[in-house]
């Protein structure tokens, strides 16, 4: 999985589960960040987060998901 491929599928995931645009949860999801597998070798990424206190709340618990199927991203 990409970096890319990671912000589709949290994007498709919030707007199924909350509802909104992808612009919107785009903006507030922020950026992918990838770390060197040599230092991180349990997930290499991270997210800095934008968006309202709901909407970082909603990122977070998916994010929690996620992580456990999809730890090791590549960069685009």
């Amino acid at each position: 999985m990409t970096v890319s491929d990671l912000e589709h599928l949290l994007i498709t995931r919030l707007i199924r589960e909350r509802g909104g645009k992808s612009q919107t949860w785009r903006r507030a999801l922020g950026k992918i960040i990838v770390h060197d597998t040599r230092t991180h070798t349990h997930c290499n990424w991270d997210v800095r987060l934008g968006g309202t206190d709901a909407q970082r709340a909603a990122i977070e618990r998916l994010l929690d998901d996620v992580r456990l199927d999809h730890s090791i991203v590549a960069a685009d």
